[in-house]
């Protein structure tokens, strides 16, 4: 790979999969502690970076230098997770009703697996799309945000700067106007057996149908509409830090963001209150794109059109936002129901629970979730009726972990990534038997 990203052809991004396939047959006879011992130098590596990633990141998506430390600090551990994970490949011997026949289910890599990685958390989201898969013995091709290519372009010269073979992780980099051509040869190509993708749930559906064409697996993290709901007996200043920090954390850049507050009317009063003198004191920070402006913009505007009532926020300079919260919106409105994945968080009045629950399941979405409870039984029993993938009772809607089995439902996605689902991903499950006596058969 060169030393600057380059806007790849269709050829050149096929040659990067051919590469990969040939690259295939060693990495996955390598015994599972010296894959362990790669990934080990890769997280090494990732973090002598930390200067150059930190740049990259601020020059390419606005972000924050905390944010990018962030970033480096989550994907160096799930580097480390991914090590870990060599040993815990396992399989099983399953009683046979045939004498003598001794049965085994597997688990074996499956060969190349695409990564596609968005932009918003550039290198935890990178590193992700990759790591596990290389831990289960896959070679591995990340196709890097046109948003970030730099940032992504760091992630693979780390794990070449860790000694991994030739081929084994490559990167495909393109220009905006080739995406979809370079996306849809390299989900044709016959060495790339799967596919996870993590973006959009438009782009999602788009890498989904292409994929089922050849009936290839697709682990697919998409948008979300995350819900955090305060119930009368929550404590209210726990709820409103969970809130700003989930609403607001990376300018709301972030699939898991608290999109929707929805608070029981018997504390609503008092938590608008709260709520709005914590936000009063945040400071305005910068989205990725003006695109992102006017979208946040218009979701704003048209709610208070609509009866909503904008308690924080101001005019947008440039790219800088004021963090924006709007009270009293209603599932009528398109910022109850759309993505906005920018600084604004609508708050949903509910009449109680019951109304909590209902509200928080009316949309399309279902990736991460919370609800605050002082009854922690309570808040769980809450936590199972919401339809989604995540749900945390009394924090934030915004955590992540590399061992934990990361995913959503509904339009947000299907698979999971981290830990041991992110084995079962990356695998394939095989039967396989042995005889111990004479056979005997019917013919």
């Amino acid at each position: 790979m060169s030393s600057k990203p380059i806007a790849m052809t269709v050829e050149q991004a096929c040659a990067v999969a051919d590469q990969a396939a040939a690259a295939f047959p060693a990495w996955s006879a390598l015994g599972p502690n010296a894959r362990r011992g790669f990934l080990m130098k890769a997280a090494a590596a990732l973090d002598a970076k930390v200067d150059k990633f930190v740049a990259a990141m601020i020059e390419e998506t606005g972000s924050t230098e905390g944010w990018a430390r962030f970033n480096l600090m989550l994907a160096s551990g799930m580097l480390r997770e991914a090590a870990a994970l060599t040993t815990q490949i396992s399989g099983e011997v399953i009683p046979s009703d045939k004498p003598g026949c001794v049965a085994m289910a597997l688990r074996e890599p499956v060969g190349v697996i695409l990564g596609i990685a968005p932009w918003n958390a550039p290198i935890i989201l990178g590193v992700r799309a990759v790591a596990v898969a290389l831990a289960c013995g896959n070679s591995v091709i990340l196709k890097a945000s046109e948003t970030c290519p730099e940032t992504h372009r760091l992630i693979v010269e780390s794990f070449q700067d860790a000694g991994f073979p030739s081929g084994v992780v490559g990167a495909v980099t393109n220009a905006l106007a080739d995406a979809p051509a370079i996306v849809g040869a390299l989900i044709d190509h016959p060495a790339v057996r799967r596919i996870n993708f993590t973006g959009s749930t438009a782009v999602g559906r788009i890498v989904a149908k292409r994929a089922a064409e050849h009936l290839k697996p697709v682990l697919l993290e998409l948008g979300g509409k995350a819900p955090l709901l305060v119930l009368a007996d929550a404590d209210l200043d726990e709820a409103v830090k969970a809130a700003a920090f989930g609403a607001f954390m990376n300018q709301g850049q972030i699939c898991m963001s608290t999109e929707r507050i929805i608070v029981v009317e018997a504390v609503a009063e008092e938590f608008v209150k709260k709520f709005q003198a914590k936000v009063a004191t945040m400071a305005t920070g910068s989205v990725v794109d003006i695109k992102t402006i006017v979208h946040v913009s218009k979701l704003v505007d048209d709610a208070v059109k609509a009866g909503a009532v904008k308690l924080n926020g101001g005019p947008a300079d440039g790219v800088r936002m004021p963090p924006t919260v709007v009270d009293k919106v209603t599932p009528a409105m398109a910022l109850f129901r759309d993505e906005s994945f920018g600084p604004v968080v609508g708050i949903a009045r509910a009449r109680d629970e019951e109304h909590a629950v209902e509200l928080a399941n009316d949309t399309e979405y279902g990736l991460s979730a919370s609800v605050f409870s002082r009854d922690v039984a309570r808040g769980l029993k809450v936590a199972k009726r919401i339809k989604s993938g995540i749900c945390h009772v009394n924090g934030p809607t915004v955590h992540d972990e590399p061992q934990m089995p990361f995913g959503g439902v509904k339009a947000s996605g299907y698979g999971r990534f981290g830990g041991k689902a992110g084995i079962d991903a990356f695998t394939e499950l095989r039967w396989i038997t042995f005889e111990t006596e004479p056979g005997h058969f019917p013919i």
